[in-house]
């Protein structure tokens, strides 16, 4: 008697285990990207982007920060820009 309650024990951690992976698996594949992950979206060809890179170099040259504001419709597009932007800040010339 004592075996058999050992056994139903073992299956069910078992089980609980394999559920709770399954999970945790599942949550990550449904996770939106990293802001690493979005950084390395190569937007070289985006206008925005394009846009961003110009700007960034021109306030490196004259030493300001972020010298114009932009407002954007879509989010993929601020993000295009300030990926852009960061890159010509830095000197980076892609």
């Amino acid at each position: 008697m004592h075996l058999r309650m050992i056994l139903k024990q073992g299956v069910w951690v078992a089980a609980m285990t394999l559920g709770l992976g399954i999970t945790a698996g599942t949550v990550r594949a449904a996770a939106p990207a990293t802001p690493q992950e979005q950084h390395d979206q190569d937007y070289s060809k985006n206008k925005n982007y394009q846009l961003g890179m110009r700007e960034g170099r021109d306030d490196n040259a004259h030493n300001r920060d972020h010298y114009k504001k932009r407002k954007f419709k879509k989010d993929d597009d601020a993000r295009a820009y300030e990926s852009g932007y960061q890159s010509g800040h830095q000197g980076d010339h892609r």
